[in-house]
């Protein structure tokens, strides 16, 4: 019986080592819920005393810094990830696609120019937008996400990454809007 266990658990292992798959390692290095939530942490942690617990935060599709009228999926996808980690911590986030008074372009996202954070803060109640913009290099793309005080823009946190432009990465990006 120890021989058939030990057999099937070789042939288990050589049969894992051929997969054509990214490695554990790189998986791990490109885990893109665990870097947005790491993002949402830090941002969270950095506004500690500025935030009122019983005011809504909005969060926004990060863009192209490029082009500011232009995401992905993404953008969308990491804008999506943060939210849900901020309300993983407690802190009441709108969803603005369920809002009626927020026009969400298929495809787009809700993206938030300087000049209308204001006044759809307002409309909402909100106390902070979480924005981003996000870079794409040949290898990288390099990730900034800022929560902003939507009264009078100051930025209340801020983190930056980097994610390889992997595959996986590409996909997303490809799918801009």
């Amino acid at each position: 019986m120890r021989v058939c266990v030990w057999m099937l658990t070789l042939l288990l292992c050589g049969c894992a080592s051929t997969s054509k798959g990214p490695t554990y390692e790189q998986a791990a290095h490109s885990n893109l819920i665990a870097l947005s939530y790491t993002a949402a942490d830090v941002i969270l942690g950095q506004s500690k005393g500025a935030l009122d617990a019983d005011k809504p935060i909005l969060t926004a599709t990060l863009v192209s810094i490029d082009e500011l009228t232009q995401s992905s999926s993404l953008g969308r996808l990491i804008s999506e990830q943060v939210g849900s980690r901020l309300a993983q911590q407690g802190v009441a986030v709108i969803e603005m696609k369920m809002r009626g008074t927020i026009f969400v372009q298929k495809g787009v996202g809700e993206m938030l120019l300087s000049r209308d954070l204001r006044e759809i803060a307002s409309s909402h109640d909100a106390q902070a937008v979480v924005v981003g913009t996000y870079a794409v290099s040949p290898d990288f793309v390099y990730v900034t996400v800022k929560l902003v005080r939507s009264i009078d823009n100051q930025i209340l946190g801020a983190h930056n990454y980097v994610l390889p432009a992997d595959s996986n990465i590409k996909g997303l990006l490809a799918q801009s809007h």
